[in-house]
């Protein structure tokens, strides 16, 4: 076991969320018990997660979407009065990470996207420099990007022999070698991608204007689900610092569609 505060400064010593200018509160958002034995990592603190995490018993959690976002309503009330109530309820501690979980060169959602589909990340990119370009590990070049659509389709699919659905946008290209990615609402980096010489972008979303820079310069566009490419920054995290402090951890996949 350990407290609540040594679990908060491992994961703050790990993701350095001082980096980072973000959308809303990295680290501990919601307090609870002080002592933690177990944690339940998943991708975003919906009700479903907080449910799954009470049958489960965890004194933590650890997601990459938290409860609280600039800008949102501060009322506590609906969706968000139920998600509170069974945190305060069950004394479950909610810690979140955001961009800091996204950057992290070993353990974040965009070295863990490229893990899975077997992509060498080699420069990055963006603002925050969030995005990553590289090559495939083996196998590369792609004959084209649909070749490319049928690969990542494979490697995201949730359940043995499935396929995930990818929105593609072919730019035309033969022969793809620099792929870059950045995992979920990320289709605002499509053109720092394209700056930095992509042939194809992977990411979580699409936006109207992408299609269209996607044919205008060549460049493949590959949509692939918000939380299909973030689903597994948080277990890889948690896992790592419940082995550090000898704490249990199980990480809890809610589906989305996403």
């Amino acid at each position: 076991m350990t407290s609540r505060e040594t679990l908060l400064q491992s994961f703050d010593a790990l993701l350095q969320p001082e980096r980072f200018k973000d959308y809303g509160p990295n680290g501990l958002q919601v307090e609870g018990k002080p002592t933690i034995r177990k944690i339940v990592s998943g991708v975003t603190a919906s009700r479903a997660l907080i449910e799954a995490a009470i049958v489960a018993q965890a004194d933590a959690i650890f997601v990459h979407h938290g409860l609280f976002w600039r800008g949102q309503d501060g009322r506590v009330t609906g969706w968000m009065k139920q998600r509170l109530s069974l945190l305060l309820a069950h004394d479950i501690n909610l810690y979140a990470y955001h961009l800091p979980l996204d950057a992290h060169p070993e353990l974040g959602n965009n070295a863990q996207l490229g893990a899975r589909l077997g992509l060498h990340g080699q420069a990055a990119f963006g603002e925050g420099l969030l995005g990553w370009l590289g090559e495939p590990v083996e196998g590369g070049p792609y004959a084209n990007a649909q070749v490319l659509a049928d690969h990542v389709a494979q490697r995201l699919g949730q359940a043995s022999g499935s396929r995930r659905r990818v929105t593609l946008v072919d730019g035309g290209r033969q022969n793809l070698r620099k792929i870059a990615w950045c995992t979920g609402g990320a289709q605002g980096y499509f053109e720092a991608a394209i700056a930095a010489g992509a042939d194809a972008y992977i990411t979580g979303e699409i936006s109207e204007p992408q299609a269209h820079y996607a044919r205008e310069c060549g460049v493949a566009y590959l949509a692939c689900g918000h939380h299909a490419t973030e689903r597994d920054g948080a277990p890889a995290v948690a896992a790592h610092v419940a082995a550090q402090l000898g704490l249990a951890h199980e990480f809890i996949d809610i589906d989305n569609p996403a």
